[in-house]
Formats: C-alpha cells, structure tokens, sequence
C-alpha cells in the first residue's frame, strides 16, 4: 500500500486546500474562499477552518471504524464551530465552509463520502473506466448565474467583480432544500454527502481532488479520468498539478476556459492499495 500527494497553492494567495492520511484512512478538503470586497464573519480564514476540520476529521475516523463516515463529518464540523462560535458571526452567509473527501479502508471495505465538488476517483478489478464520485449540486445551481463573469476576460476588474457577485448569490443557495451542501457549521449538511462502499479487495488504487487539480479533466478536457489515474500511477500527484499549472499559465484570459479563478488550489492524493 503506497499513497502519495501534492499541493499547491494558487501564485500569490494562502493555500485553502487540506489533505491528510492515516495508514487507514484519508481526507481531502477544498476550501470555498472569499472573493476580494466580500465580508466572511469570521476573524480566523479559510486556512485555519480547513486546517482545524481535516484534523477532526482524520482523528475520528482512526478512533473508531464502526463510526460512519457521516457521524465523523457532523462530529468533526460539530467541533470546529465550537471553537469559533464565541468570537465569530457563525450565522453569517460567508462563514467559511469547504468541500469534503473521506475515504477509510477496513479489513473487509473502502469506505467514501463526497460532499461538495472535489473528485474521487476509485480504480475498481474488472472496469475499463474508474468509478468517478462527485457532488455536481453546486455546478447545476451554479449554471444559470456564470453567464456574465464567463463573459469577460479573467483577471480585468469587471471579471472580478462578477465573480464576487457569483459568489455571493450562490450563499443563498447554500446548504438548504434545492441548493448545494458543503461543510460549514451545521452539522446536518453531513447528512446530504454522497456516500457508499466497495469490497476492499476489488479497489486496486484511489485518487481524490480538489476541483483545481480536477479541471485538468473536467473543465480543460486534457485527459480523461482514466489517463488522469495513469499519470498519477506512473509520474505521481506532482506532475498532474504540473499539467494544471501550464493550462492555466496558457489561458490567463479565460478565453479558451472560462472559469472563475485563473488559478485555483490544487490538491492531488493517490492511494494505491496493490
């Protein structure tokens, strides 16, 4: 059994990105970041919620294997709000929050939860392409509000406020009936993860990204998921960051891929397991 994982932050800013391991167990989270102008209620940042949240996390899920994964994350998220609930606006929309990868391998399974738009991938015997795991709750929310900021060039002060107001009109869709669901301080969005199970001797390798590392997939289409978990396999999580890192540089403007951020986080882990 071998894991491995890189991350980087985006040129200029704090990494928001958390990935941790325990010979049995890990977590990846991608912090949701607060545009340049908005307001979070919380003197702390996303670093240290991710940081404080993907700790919790690794520590509950080595406690105890017959805890799931779902009690772990409402336990984890449950903990880290009691540690700022006295000196931060909890109740503020841009309180911070982040997308969430668990996976925890027993004797007899492999274990996963997804919320939110990070990536797993798991490279099950006898496929021919990888189970892809992923929350597209927020993507469907988000579609019909990106048309203006997608419009503009990345990096002008039009595309950047129009990425705040997007930002700030998907809070109101945030972990409620009809909306997305992430981590941030209400322990009931746990409820909402995708979760599930696979016979641990079936699973021969796993890979977990942030949507960062994933766009060289999903948003670029420069590989498949199958390609994606091969060069992960042979040359490792830093060369599929590489990849990300030269697509963007290529793209400044967004013209070819319009997105929200030229650069994001990026977060690769790979587990191999035989």
């Amino acid at each position: 059994m071998r894991l491995a994982f890189a991350t980087e932050a985006a040129p200029g800013r704090p990494n928001e990105d958390f990935a941790g391991a325990t010979p049995n167990a890990a977590v990846l989270l991608d912090g949701v970041g607060t545009p340049v102008g908005s307001d979070a209620g919380c003197s702390h940042g996303v670093p240290w919620f991710v940081q404080a949240l993907g700790s919790a996390l690794l520590a509950g899920m080595s406690r105890d294997e017959d805890t799931s994964l779902t009690e772990v994350l409402a336990d984890g998220i449950k903990a880290v709000a009691s540690l700022h609930d006295s000196t931060c606006d909890l109740t503020h929309p841009g309180s911070p929050s982040a997308t969430v990868v668990m996976l925890r391998r027993t004797a007899s399974a492999v274990e996963w939860l997804v919320l939110a738009d990070s990536v797993l991938l798991l490279d099950v015997v006898g496929t021919d392409e990888p189970m892809i795991i992923c929350d597209e709750r927020e993507a469907l929310v988000g579609e019909p509000y990106r048309k203006a900021m997608d419009a503009l060039a990345a990096g002008t002060p039009e595309h950047v406020a129009a990425h705040r107001a997007y930002v700030e009109t998907l809070r109101d869709h945030r972990n409620r009936d009809g909306g997305f669901w992430v981590a941030a301080v209400d322990p009931l969005a746990a409820d909402q993860a995708l979760t599930g199970s696979v016979p641990a001797d079936t699973v021969k390798a796993a890979a977990l990204l942030s949507d960062g590392a994933s766009r060289l997939v999903d948003r670029f289409a420069l590989a498949s998921w199958r390609e994606a978990l091969g060069l992960l396999a042979l040359t490792g999580p830093d060369e599929l960051i590489k990849l990300v890192r030269e697509a963007e540089t290529s793209d400044l403007d967004g013209a070819r891929w319009p997105r929200g951020k030229a650069f994001d986080d990026a977060t690769a882990m790979f587990w191999k397991f035989f």
